[in-house]
């Protein structure tokens, strides 16, 4: 039994028509491959040394509110007194950045994250900031 029927529209443009079975299994073998696609480039990305695993109690800590800097600055073992130095602030300024008393200039953050080998939106971790509104 034929799964598609073809026919041509009254402009001139083929058209094909499927089972809604047919459909939702093609658009789920579509979703399978780019889920495939996202796990080799991540596999790819990792044999390069450009991803990495962190460990969950790291993703934990950041995912319950805590600083992903002083979360980050953990997995990489520093002190704050070395990451401050590494990244040319005092430790006082990296402590209020850390605890949200102060933001941070970008390029105070992107010296912070080039010392931690992150990306720079790894630090984002504002949660009233990250209000997702529903558009009906």
């Amino acid at each position: 039994m034929t799964i598609a029927s073809s026919f041509t529209a009254p402009d001139g443009e083929e058209m094909i028509v499927l089972r809604r079975k047919d459909y939702e299994a093609l658009i789920e073998r579509i979703e399978d491959l780019e889920d495939n696609l996202a796990v080799a480039d991540f596999e790819r990305k990792l044999a390069a040394g450009e991803e990495e695993f962190i460990a969950v109690e790291y993703v934990n800590r950041m995912s319950e509110g805590e600083s992903p800097i002083r979360v980050w600055r953990d997995v990489r073992g520093m002190t704050a007194k070395d990451l401050a130095a590494a990244s040319g602030i005092s430790t006082a300024y990296l402590s209020e950045i850390e605890n949200g008393k102060k933001d941070g200039s970008v390029a105070t953050l992107k010296a912070i994250a080039d010392v931690l080998k992150i990306d720079l939106d790894d630090l984002y971790w504002r949660h009233d900031d990250r209000k997702v509104t529903d558009i009906a």
